[in-house]
């Protein structure tokens, strides 16, 4: 079964400053992973209207979808909302359900729900919300586009709220043989593994650990037979493996 493709824009200066580690990425690769999503390609770029809203049209042109993290909070720099509405030929004003979720969540808070806090219920028009049980201020999903804060914790309440209404393939599996051994040793037999079992993907990671160093191999194929396979014939070609 083919798998549905993604990519990831992840939208932050503080991001490419340095000043903050992104750790979206890793989440979303891991659950998309689990889901039968194969994401294949991830990109950061700036709060700037005009880079969001080209990597927007890009990326929902060349995958199935496209998740982004940043910038839908309620400061001036907070302007991926209106980038992704207008990467989607879409106008974006303050939508009723958007702002009845906020003011019933600032109600609960006793705090105001001021001009700024209602920036966060600017929703791209025919957009559908995207749940947040963390601090209430909803994503939206439009077309194949689901647009997410780029808080941890917020970001992946979002993904559990968006996952289970995307169909996926058959999960990713994968099997690892620790090899002590230099990639140039094992390059030949790995290739024509390769070669021969082109339903599977084969990686090799090199690592030098307390004076040892070697290669963990690993092999993923939705194919569990095939890994099976693969991971056989490692074996017997690596019989030293741990």
């Amino acid at each position: 079964m083919t798998s549905p493709t993604a990519a990831m824009l992840v939208i932050g200066d503080e991001i490419l400053s340095g000043r903050t580690r992104d750790s979206n990425m890793h989440f979303l690769a891991r659950a998309l992973t689990d889901h039968g999503i194969r994401l294949t390609e991830a990109r950061v770029v700036a709060d700037e209207h005009d880079r969001i809203k080209q990597a927007v049209q890009a990326l929902s042109a060349g995958y199935d979808h496209v998740f982004t993290s940043g910038g839908i909070g309620p400061t001036h720099d907070d302007i991926t909302a209106d980038a992704v509405a207008d990467a989607m030929g879409a106008s974006i004003d303050i939508r009723d359900d958007a702002r009845a979720i906020l003011q019933a969540h600032y109600d609960r808070q006793g705090q105001e729900l001021n001009a700024a806090r209602l920036r966060m219920a600017r929703i791209p028009e025919g957009a559908s919300l995207i749940d947040n049980p963390i601090s209430a201020a909803p994503g939206f999903t439009i077309g194949n586009v689901h647009v997410m804060a780029g808080v941890p914790v917020i970001f992946e309440a979002m993904v559990a709220s968006v996952l289970p209404t995307l169909t996926g393939g058959a999960p990713m599996l994968s099997q690892s043989l620790r090899v002590v051994r230099g990639e140039g040793d094992i390059a030949e037999a790995l290739g024509q593994l390769a070669t021969d079992h082109p339903e599977v993907s084969i990686g090799s990671y090199p690592f030098h650990r307390d004076g040892v160093h070697g290669s963990n191999i690993v092999v993923r194929s939705q194919d569990g037979g095939a890994v099976d396979a693969v991971m056989a014939e490692l074996t017997r070609l690596f019989p030293e493996a741990g």
